[in-house]
């Protein structure tokens, strides 16, 4: 069913939200300031948080990636766009997703193809200004993105607005529908939708989102950068042979069980581990956390060099702490299976499609609500292994289960393909708006 945008509860509700945003201004500039002490990119550029920008291309197509999970999900279709002929501006909330967007599309953003920017503050006036400024011809937002105002001022203005590479997890519906239902009636003011399957695309339709079209999963067709992949295979001397996990992505609140599990299986002939936190925040706790449970690691930080290579011989460790950004690809080409962070806390696992590109099958723990596709689909293939508790991801790391390449190439050809179905997808809902 569709729904009229927006509706009067929503505008009571669009007004009250907007007091809100005005009354806690200073707390918003003060966060901002905080997070800049650690990250300078925080406060820098700041007039682009209200709509002030300094050459703004014109009629790009608008690709929204809040972060860096967002942003590497977006490449290949960004990619794709430019391949088009289309010019794209990105916007970005945190300091990690401009810089993935920077250091991608250096070249594109210097012949003025690519413009990177913060996404505006919550205001009313902050959209106007952008939206006014760069005139997009359309803009997507990648994953599940409700911002009020962004949708409010895109359908105000006569932009269509789409969510893209969408999927609303079955927590997050279930909440959202209940109750006053506030954020799922902001659905019917996106001019459309590119989701990752039927599941998502009833969830969505049931929210009054109309002009669906189920397009996969973009994460798929992700480039995988062969100077990482090479560097691993000259690295290998690192693991000493034995079989390696890579705990990518790894949260916090999740730690315990993984240090645990690192206690719990090594022995002489043990694994070898590689551990990546996903915050750069958490690199040195996590260094002084290993260093409590009294286990033997290095950092990649001090051990190999700015091209990944070793310095000197392998040390004897049980850990590599993997301290750097934007070489994930490196981690898990190291590694002959992988434990995807975030499924040993509520919040949920992170994506699972990186290591399965790599043809390494994956471990993750029991909160798989947030990457429902396409979890079920590749634990249904045997290429994703669903542990339940710690016992049970201990028992998978010292005898793991039997999962051949040709499995995880037939599971992954099943399900690429996401770029080209939402490109075709956008030219028939644009004609739908």
């Amino acid at each position: 069913m569709t729904r009229s945008f927006p509706s009067p509860k929503m505008r009571v509700a669009l007004a009250i939200y907007s007091i809100i945003w005005w009354v806690l201004l200073p707390v918003i500039l003060l966060y901002l300031r905080k997070r800049g002490k650690k990250d300078p990119l925080y406060t820098a550029h700041l007039r682009e948080r209200f709509g002030v920008y300094s050459k703004p291309i014109q009629q790009p197509v608008w690709v929204h990636a809040v972060s860096l999970g967002e942003m590497r999900s977006a490449t290949p279709l960004i990619r794709a766009l430019l391949a088009r002929g289309e010019k794209v501006i990105t916007t970005h909330f945190t300091p990690a997703g401009r810089r993935e967007a920077e250091a991608i599309f250096a070249e594109d953003i210097a012949t003025g193809r690519v413009q990177t920017v913060w996404v505006p503050l919550e205001y009313g006036f902050a959209y106007r200004r952008f939206l006014r400024s760069f005139r997009p011809k359309y803009g997507l937002v990648m994953e599940i993105e409700i911002w009020p105002r962004m949708i409010a001022a895109c359908h105000k203005l006569g932009t269509p607005l789409f969510m893209c590479n969408a999927q609303y997890p079955q927590k997050s519906y279930d909440k959202d529908t209940k109750g006053l239902a506030l954020r799922s009636g902001l659905l019917p003011g996106f001019a459309g939708g590119f989701v990752k399957s039927q599941v998502q695309r009833d969830r969505f339709a049931a929210c009054g989102m109309a002009n669906l079209h189920i397009t996969g999963e973009l994460r798929f067709d992700q480039h995988i950068p062969a100077h990482l992949v090479a560097a691993a295979k000259a690295a290998h001397p690192l693991t000493q042979g034995r079989q390696t996990f890579t705990l990518a992505s790894v949260v916090e609140g999740e730690d315990d069980v993984y240090i645990d599990m690192i206690r719990a299986t090594k022995g002489p002939n043990g694994p070898f581990f590689i551990y990546v936190p996903r915050a750069p925040e958490r690199f040195d706790e996590m260094a002084k956390m290993l260093d409590a449970a009294g286990i033997r690691y290095a950092r990649r930080s001090t051990l190999l060099d700015d091209k990944l290579a070793l310095d000197e011989a392998a040390p004897d460790i049980d850990v590599l702490l993997g301290d750097s950004m934007g070489e994930m690809y490196f981690y898990l080409s190291l590694c002959d299976r992988a434990i995807v962070g975030g499924g040993f806390t509520p919040k949920g696992a992170h994506n699972i499609i990186e290591p399965l590109a790599l043809k390494r099958p994956v471990i993750v723990g029991p909160e798989i609500w947030t990457i429902e596709y396409p979890a079920v689909e590749a634990i249904a293939a045997g290429v994703c292994h669903h542990v339940k508790s710690p016992e049970e991801l201990i028992d998978a790391v010292k005898t793991p289960a039997d999962v051949s390449e040709d499995q995880i190439t037939r599971f992954f050809d099943d399900h690429a393909g996401g770029v080209d179905r939402t490109l075709a997808a956008i030219d028939v809902a644009l004609k739908n708006v």
